[in-house]
């Protein structure tokens, strides 16, 4: 099974890759994992990303696609993977379809996860991250706490900058303005299957596996 996640930023993309990939026994593949891996391993494509993100320069397209053919075409992807952060353009969708053709994968979906801006805004702004493992949580699951479920250290709960109110604001214009041209153009390939992303995590996901058996993709 080959999966493209899609949705706003804060629509709960992340947990449902996770809990897909567990369940499935496929990879989930970002892009910023992709980055990393690569820029470690210090391969030749690696190389050149990492010295384009030092200037802080953003990675383009033809090295992002090179990237993602690496992983996609490894023995690890052989049985399905899930996508998710890419593509974000129009121009990055159309070198995907031409990267997918050439190594053979025709039955890739992309699955538009939707949500209420102002829930999406409230939901980020009432995340924590922990500075020491960087694990999120919500507000209320850690209310009273003074350390990490996660690995125990103290105080280090704080509100990461990308979940302020008006930075949260801004990366939805800029998905709306960028990246939603790309749901358009996989609607016009008949290639999308819409969930709701407002109910519980464990009913989104369950939303997810239907729309897939419905059409025959989930095995």
């Amino acid at each position: 099974m080959r999966i493209i996640l899609f949705g706003s930023p804060g629509v709960g993309k992340g947990t449902q890759a996770k809990i897909i990939s567990k369940n499935l026994n496929i990879p989930h593949i970002s892009t910023g994992d992709i980055l990393r891996k690569a820029v470690k391993e210090q391969t030749e494509l690696g190389r050149k990303a990492g010295e384009i993100m030092s200037r802080g320069e953003l990675v383009p397209d033809d090295l992002m696609i090179a990237l993602i053919k690496e992983v996609l075409a490894s023995d690890e992807c052989k049985k399905g993977f899930i996508l998710d952060g890419f593509p974000r353009t129009t121009v990055q969708a159309e070198a995907l379809d031409k990267l997918f053709s050439q190594i053979g994968i025709n039955d890739a979906v992309l699955i538009n996860i939707t949500a209420d801006e102002n829930e999406i805004i409230k939901r980020l702004n009432n995340r924590r991250a922990c500075k020491q493992c960087g694990n999120i949580y919500v507000l209320k699951d850690i209310e009273g706490m003074k350390t990490c479920p996660n690995c125990g250290a103290e105080n280090s709960f704080y509100l990461r900058n990308d979940d302020k109110e008006e930075v949260i604001k801004n990366r939805l214009e800029v998905f709306k303005s960028t990246t939603m041209p790309v749901l358009d153009y996989y609607k016009s390939k008949g290639r999308v299957i819409e969930v709701n992303g407002l109910d519980t995590i464990e009913n989104v996901n369950k939303e997810i596996i239907e729309a897939l058996k419905a059409k025959n993709l989930y095995h």
